[in-house]
């Protein structure tokens, strides 16, 4: 293998490796040991592509100088299997994770996925948990306990990585929220009462004399705030439901929130009572099918019971399939009682997906503005809904 000791040398076998060979390649670069390995795991996958390795979702894909090559995995799960492993070798997790979905979209692999041994050489990720959703009413009895597996895994990892930050950002939204200038005697937080008056110490007297009393609101009695997560999982929204899921039950182990979470496509699912496991939760999706917004909206509308403490999340890409005019209505009328809505057409790190631009602008006009949110900046969305601010709507065009 070339070192990078000479930089020209090093430029033409990366080039190489981009290019994938031929005589249109125009480098004149032999590739030998490791890097004659890495590029026939590429070239499996990428080498009967028209074009240099260009994937339009994920920034990387297939590759040829020329016309087709004699390259693929065939649908040999052994072969498959092997495949699996010389790209978890030679790639970093990133990159192996980009492969795989390439792997399952371009050439058709989701029904090896349905045997235990593919799936112990896959590496997790929640586009992998989206597929084996997608699959879960097919998958066969030897591999359900395997893909729960794999599926756990990815929900364990989400668990640790947004956890912590989400209940921290929640938790100061709701005790800012909870104050109140006109606490009773008892419930006056003395602390952040002085701290706020200083300015009105009276030296001659020595003492403060609090003009704004802060207080909290008694949490321990119940939850202060109320949580709608209304998910679509039509077979586009896949990894927003993971992410969901995952953040509904984070949002269920706080007192102070009483979270609900509802799934739909034409059919309204309540998945509340299972948000204590986001595994089993998952399983009780079922991705696909068609959307019906005003109906999942109307099965929320009914369940609200504080409107001016509930928050409502549509997490959707739009595409209705209900009746649009009486989906807006709803959302008014959500609006107009003191409920916070907020749209997401996506939750995921993929930034914004095709979606209804026109219900998104309709949405826009009542007051709710649609947007793609990545898991990293939910937590400061919800914060700001909670405490009835404005929202950090990130800049649409830098997401596409």
């Amino acid at each position: 293998m070339t070192t990078v000791n000479d930089p020209a040398a090093e430029r033409l076998r990366r080039w190489r490796l981009v290019l994938g060979g031929g005589d249109a390649d125009g480098t004149g670069c032999a590739l030998h040991g490791q890097d004659a390995a890495m590029d026939g795991a590429l070239e499996s996958l990428y080498g009967q592509r028209q074009h240099p390795r260009q994937h339009q979702r994920s920034g990387h894909g297939g590759r040829d100088g020329g016309g087709p090559r004699a390259a693929g995995l065939g649908s040999s799960a052994p072969q498959v299997a092997r495949w699996l492993g010389d790209v978890r070798r030679y790639f970093p997790s990133s990159v192996v994770q980009v492969m795989q979905r390439d792997a399952i979209d371009r050439l058709g692999l989701s029904a090896l996925l349905l045997e235990p041994e593919m799936l112990a050489a896959v590496e997790p990720d929640v586009h992998l948990v989206g597929t084996l959703l997608s699959l879960n009413k097919v998958l066969p009895e030897t591999t359900k306990e395997t893909a729960r597996r794999v599926v756990r895994a990815v929900v364990e990892e989400l668990e640790e990585r947004l956890t912590t930050r989400t209940r921290a950002a929640l938790t100061g939204a709701l005790d800012r929220a909870a104050r109140t200038s006109r606490p009773r005697h008892r419930a006056i937080d003395w602390n952040r009462t002085l701290r706020a008056n200083l300015r009105h110490y009276l030296p001659e007297h020595g003492t403060v004399v609090p003009e704004r009393l802060i207080g909290y609101g008694r949490a321990a009695r119940a939850a202060t705030k109320d949580v709608v997560l209304c998910v679509d999982q039509s077979g586009s929204m896949a990894a927003s439901v993971v992410y969901a899921s995952v953040f509904g039950a984070v949002l269920a182990s706080m007192r102070a929130l009483d979270t609900r979470l509802v799934v739909f496509d034409t059919a309204v699912v309540d998945l509340t009572d299972h948000l204590d496991d986001p595994v089993e939760l998952l399983f009780g999706t079922q991705l696909g099918g068609g959307t019906d917004i005003n109906r999942a909206l109307a099965y929320c509308q009914s369940r609200i019971r504080r409107p001016a403490d509930t928050v409502v999340v549509l997490i959707s890409d739009l595409y209705e399939g209900g009746i649009r005019d009486e989906m807006l209505r709803r959302v008014a009328a959500m609006k107009a009682s003191g409920v916070q809505f907020v749209t997401l057409l996506a939750l995921s790190d993929e930034g914004a997906p095709a979606y209804d631009r026109a219900h998104a602008a309709a949405l826009a006009a009542l007051g709710a503005p649609a947007f793609a949110c990545t898991p990293e900046l939910f937590p400061e969305v919800m914060a700001a809904a909670l405490e009835k601010r404005p929202l950090p709507i990130p800049d649409m065009a830098e997401q596409r």
